[in-house]
């Protein structure tokens, strides 16, 4: 597989796993938080399964 997210969605997607994880332990203290790891994991890796399936890019294109 190849990258698939931009540097803006990969921060985005940190930020908002980071928050919603952070809502296990503080907050409500509910275990949805730990849905977090998703968007927290594609943005660390630059990969979202669901891009690849419906043709979606948000990395810019290198020209050579």
């Amino acid at each position: 597989m190849t990258m698939n997210e931009g540097a803006l969605d990969r921060g985005v997607r940190v930020v908002v796993g980071i928050i919603l994880i952070a809502l296990v332990f503080v907050g409500p203290k509910t275990s949805w938080g730990w849905i977090g790891l998703l968007p927290l994991i594609t943005g660390i890796v630059g990969i979202c399964p669901a891009y690849s399936l419906f043709g979606i890019k948000t990395c810019p294109v290198k020209k050579y």
